[in-house]
């Protein structure tokens, strides 16, 4: 009895990853809820486990391969029934998944071909892959390969880039690439010719390169990687190479844990947390630029193309600053006795729940109590609607190597000092690990960003749409402040509240701010619910 193995729901608007890394090779044997692979959206790292147990007895996308939600991934054999096609032979009869398809193949006539060009010379077409919904083209990223270079089947030719994901486009077949349609920079539609490519099996990347062949077996591979002559067949994660990309970085200046030395994100952000430096000969080359004015300006500057991801977030915020009407308001609070009561029980608060007691619990408990009261800043506008929540789901703004990510707290209204505090640090691991899902990034209807912990002393946060209110919290800071007639220092925090003025008025933004400070400044209140 055959299992098949497929790509899990990925999360809202995200309809395609890659595949990263498989932990196992066909004709392993597996456990239920084993991890057999790992996935990368453009945003979170998704694990596939082991839908039951048994032998892998095919492995339908490769790493590298950019599949679609619910493509097939590989196929499990209950109580070893591994055929020599189950094990990863090829078998013409079996059908293709159209989610894991990435390269259609055309002769010369135009014809769609499955003919892998093993013989005769064919001439072929490589094509743009399906990009994902409401995704209709790609800018040309790198090309891996050039005019007149040979290759494998499955090999790496280029890398294209969407506003969500990053793609890889295969070699359909092993042979010779001929010409290229789409330059590096190119903007290329959906179902678009990107380069002609010959099937002359005489010309593989084996025999022309002598590159080692790929189908070989891992432990002579391994072997060839050991001793360094093999590296230029890894390819490393997607998200890897972007990240080194912009940080300057090359596969030499970082140490791969993935299958046989692949580079992965993780050890991309290790090698920057660690000081990693680009080696001078491994520098990467700027982007094509127009002549510089003369050699000393060219040395002092470098103009670099944004990524699609970096172009759609710029793109998005502007959207934000756009649709709404967006204003900020600010106060300060004194911290005093905030810090006092986390003081006095921080102790006894992580012998019992096992968790430290922060700020972050008083100042979502303190939002939701304001929330309460000023419903509008929790609402949204839909349409010529107001949609009133009657709950309270806190994004809590996170730093990360790769940048900033706002898990989501659902029903912090119901939760204790205790459950926010655990929640807040499992989905603060999680971040910084990569390991969120798209799940734990939505659903958001207010949040609380902390530029303080970065020593910002004052900023005007932007709304995270579609929600109507964000409240942004500062550095603490000791300021002389006059309180009952004399100069007394105070441990200070600016508030700064930015709001959707098209749904909350100046009078219930003011209030708000001003139930956060209350509640902060006398933490009884939020015992009696005043």
């Amino acid at each position: 009895m055959m299992t098949e193995v497929r790509v899990p729901t990925l999360g809202e608007s995200v309809t395609e990853a890659t595949v990263a890394t498989w932990f196992k090779k066909p004709g392993d044997s597996v456990a239920q809820d084993e991890m057999l692979c790992e996935l990368e959206t453009d945003k979170v790292t998704v694990e596939v486990p082991a839908p039951v147990a048994g032998t892998l007895s095919e492995i339908v996308a490769q790493e590298g391969q950019t599949v679609g939600v619910d493509a097939l991934l590989a196929q499990i054999s209950a109580g070893g029934e591994a055929t020599a096609n189950d094990a990863g032979g090829d078998d013409p009869s079996t059908p293709i998944d159209a989610g894991s398809a990435d390269v259609k193949l055309r002769s010369e006539g135009g014809a769609e071909s499955t003919d892998s060009g093993a013989a005769g010379g064919k001439s072929l077409d490589v094509m743009v892959p399906t990009l994902g919904e409401s995704v209709t083209e790609a800018t040309v990223s790198t090309w891996f390969k050039k005019v007149g270079e040979a290759f494998d089947a499955d090999e790496m030719l280029c890398e294209l880039e969407t506003d969500k994901v990053s793609v890889e486009v295969p070699a359909p077949a092993a042979g010779v690439l001929t010409e290229l349609l789409a330059n590096e920079g190119d903007t290329v539609e959906a179902g678009g010719k990107l380069a002609v490519m010959s099937t002359d099996a005489k010309a593989s990347a084996s025999e022309v390169t002598g590159v080692p062949d790929t189908t070989t077996k891992p432990e002579a591979q391994a072997k060839d990687n050991d001793t360094g002559s093999g590296r230029t067949d890894i390819e490393d994660a997607p998200s890897a190479k972007k990240l080194m990309a912009e940080h300057g970085l090359s596969s030499g200046d970082v140490t791969g844990t993935g299958k046989d030395g692949r580079v992965m994100k993780e050890d991309v952000q290790k090698a920057i947390q660690g000081g990693a430096k680009p080696a001078a000969a491994a520098a990467p080359a700027p982007a094509k630029t127009s002549a510089p004015a003369s050699a000393d300006q060219a040395d002092r500057e470098e103009r670099v193309k944004m990524t699609r991801l970096r172009q759609t977030i710029a793109r998005r915020l502007k959207e934000s600053q756009n649709t709404a009407a967006m204003l900020t308001t600010y106060n300060e609070v004194d911290m005093t006795e905030v810090m006092a009561l986390r003081n006095e029980y921080k102790d006894l608060f992580l012998k019992k729940h096992g968790v430290k007691l922060g700020f972050m619990s008083f100042f979502t408990k303190a939002c939701v109590h304001a929330l309460n009261e000023v419903p509008e800043v929790n609402a949204e506008i839909d349409g010529t609607d107001v949609v009133y929540k009657n709950y309270v789901n806190m994004g809590i703004a996170a730093g990360t190597p790769t940048g900033l990510v706002v898990p989501v707290i659902k029903d912090a209204d119901a939760m204790s000092f205790a459950a926010i505090e655990k929640a807040i640090a499992e989905k603060g691991a999680k971040a910084r690990d990569g390991k969120l899902s798209m799940e734990e990034m939505q659903g958001g209807t207010f949040t609380i960003s902390n530029g303080g912990v970065y020593g910002s002393l004052m900023s005007s946060p932007i709304l995270n749409p579609p929600q109507s209110g964000i409240l942004g919290m500062h550095k603490i800071q000791d300021r002389p402040m006059a309180i009952n007639g004399e100069v007394v220092i105070r441990p200070m925090m600016y508030l700064a509240l930015s709001y959707d003025h098209r749904i909350v008025d100046g009078k219930g933004a003011v209030t708000f701010l001003v139930r956060v400070k209350e509640a902060l400044e006398d933490p009884r209140r939020l015992l009696m619910d005043l």
